[in-house]
């Protein structure tokens, strides 16, 4: 289930009512021995009676540790079911978009495909983060009247993020760039060479205590945390207030 960015207040009804419901709760770690951030931001609703299950998700490059770690996961969260337990699987963001969980979702379907599944939503990075700027008097919307919305990892290199600009003003699309950290260094000339950095909106560690929201042409261009985000807009609909 996706928990949010990380204010635990975002957590939707469903997603609270499955917590207190489970006998166990599993989380994604990148080491055994941490805590994990989807489990920090529902911390709030799990109770000392219920089961926590950490489940290792590798951050490596390579594919077949992390191929091993899906199946693991699965493998384990059928075990739980078939002993009559119930389970959730906490993701942060949404559980579909981007997200560790549907990897394991993946690896359920052709491992143990009697085994039933309940996927519930969650509130994405870049909507909070839209709505938080919106809420400081820096009126975001995402998409407006036919506007398309994309939402992308930020790319690679300079040469990428250039294309993909011209696509998305050829396109009239607003740009949601996930993923941003280290990328920034060289992603904030070139938006100033474009003369982008004022329509576009930074955001960094949404819904947690130290969040960061500042309109892009606020923020230096050192070396970013790896959850950063920025939406970028190249324009407005012709018909607006």
């Amino acid at each position: 289930m996706g928990v949010g960015p990380g204010d635990p207040a975002l957590l939707t009804v469903a997603a609270v009512r499955a917590i207190e419901a489970a006998d166990v709760v599993t989380y994604p770690v990148a080491r055994l021995e941490a805590e994990g951030m989807a489990a920090r931001i529902a911390a709030p609703w799990i109770g000392p009676e219920q089961r926590r299950l950490p489940l290792l998700f590798p951050m490596v490059v390579e594919a077949e540790p992390r191929r091993q770690a899906w199946h693991a996961a699965a493998a384990a969260l059928a075990a739980e079911v078939r002993a009559q337990r119930r389970v959730v699987l906490l993701c942060e963001g949404d559980s579909s978009l981007y997200a560790s969980c549907s990897y394991v979702l993946l690896a359920l379907a052709e491992r143990e495909p009697d085994v039933p599944v309940r996927v519930i939503p969650g509130i994405t990075a870049a909507a909070a983060a839209a709505a938080a700027a919106s809420s400081a008097g820096m009126p975001w919307p995402l998409a407006l009247q036919q506007e398309p919305l994309w939402i992308r990892p930020t790319p690679e290199t300079q040469p990428e993020l250039e294309q993909l600009l011209e696509q998305a003003s050829a396109a009239g699309a607003v740009l949601a760039l996930l993923k941003l950290g280290h990328r920034w260094s060289w992603v904030q000339p070139l938006l100033a060479e474009r003369g982008l950095l004022e329509q576009s909106l930074f955001a960094q560690r949404v819904g947690w205590p130290d969040q960061l929201l500042a309109r892009a042409a606020a923020v230096s261009p050192a070396e970013q945390p790896y959850f950063s985000l920025l939406l970028i807009r190249q324009g407005w609909p012709a018909v607006l207030p």
